[in-house]
């Protein structure tokens, strides 16, 4: 699938298909799709939980769902928050221990996938 994080495309072409395709959503004037992209943006945003804390969680359940995109965004956007590699490992440690075996992986494209974050690179 083009822009997946599973097939050979890196980095920068998950990042690119990520914002021509939600410009091309958010660009087809349905309400209901605005309101849920919407509503996921403020989801993140600080409160009571910071935008940090808030990306973990993100990273932790899209593990436990199998979904490689969701886990490369959450990634990126960890990064961005300014979490470290290992504050990811852990919170990867939870996502195994609560998604179980069939996680892994995704743990293991996770892995993969910091490799490509200059923020997280060891």
């Amino acid at each position: 699938m083009p822009g997946s994080s599973e097939g050979s495309g890196g980095l920068a072409d998950f990042q690119k298909f990520h914002a021509e395709m939600n410009e091309e959503i958010l660009g087809c004037g349905h309400l209901g799709l605005k309101r849920f992209f919407a509503l996921d943006h403020q989801a993140y945003e600080a409160g009571a939980l910071s935008p940090k804390i808030k990306e973990l969680l993100g990273l932790v359940a899209s593990t436990v769902l199998r979904c490689d995109d969701c886990i490369t965004y959450h990634l990126v956007r960890s990064a961005e928050e300014g979490t470290t590699r290992q504050e990811m490992i852990e919170a990867l440690n939870v996502a195994l221990i609560v998604g179980g075996s069939i996680t892994i992986p995704h743990l293991r494209r996770a892995f993969a996938r910091m490799r490509e974050i200059p923020a997280l690179q060891t």
